[in-house]
């Protein structure tokens, strides 16, 4: 387990320079590898919209997995809004008769689960999310073991969802132009035209917009 998850790390420090594709399946592979460990019938990783205060699906593996990712829903509810707010991991294995469930909501998800383990996603003390795990076999309770188990999971999730962001962010900067007029910007910052250098470093901007080899 614990060579799954520093790859993981190491796969997250790699990807600093990846686009949003990239962050994105970074993610996925958490989601699919915390449920299969964790036994658990599904997993999902929720990013915080702070503009809008909601919690998004940005993940999720087994139940859902084809319909709930974009799905928002208020941050200050549900077991996952929980985690959020008090930015402490929870249990709970009889969501029935938790008053923070919300049932009628995960009933239109197609799945109503039994069980939950929710952590906060925190980086640079910032909550950026929550990971949660659903319905773990019953013969298997989490324990102390089972909790460092899932904060390191969380770990990775908050670098992957940190990298998503900082990806979004330099797309909206862009503003959605093009490789030729993000080129043509840099070109003007360019004094000496016959400055070798220079044009290297538009050779490889052109090479990362574009994704060329």
């Amino acid at each position: 387990m614990t060579d799954g998850l520093d790859a993981h790390g190491a796969a997250a420090a790699g990807m600093l320079g990846g686009d949003e594709g990239t962050h994105g399946a970074l993610l996925q592979s958490i989601v699919d590898v915390a449920r299969t460990i964790f036994g658990a019938e599904a997993a999902s990783i929720f990013l915080y919209d702070e503009d809008a205060d909601e919690l998004v699906f940005e993940a999720v593996s087994g139940h859902g997995g084809d319909t709930l990712v974009g799905t928002r829903f208020p941050s200050s509810t549900g077991i996952a809004g929980f985690a959020l707010v008090t930015r402490q991991p929870l249990v709970v294995d009889d969501l029935q008769n938790d008053p923070r469930f919300s049932r009628e909501r995960a009933a239109t998800t197609g799945f109503v689960p039994t069980s939950i383990v929710a952590s906060p996603l925190l980086h640079d003390e910032r909550a950026l999310g929550v990971l949660s795990v659903l319905d773990r076999d019953a013969g298997r309770p989490f324990g102390v073991a089972q909790l460092e188990l899932l904060s390191r999971f969380s770990t990775q999730a908050a670098i992957g969802l940190d990298l998503l962001l900082r990806a979004r962010r330099a797309r909206a900067a862009l503003g959605g132009e093009g490789t030729a007029g993000v080129v043509a910007r840099v070109a003007a910052l360019l004094d000496d035209e016959d400055d070798d250098a220079g044009r290297a470093l538009l050779e490889a901007i052109e090479r990362v917009l574009d994704r060329r080899p």
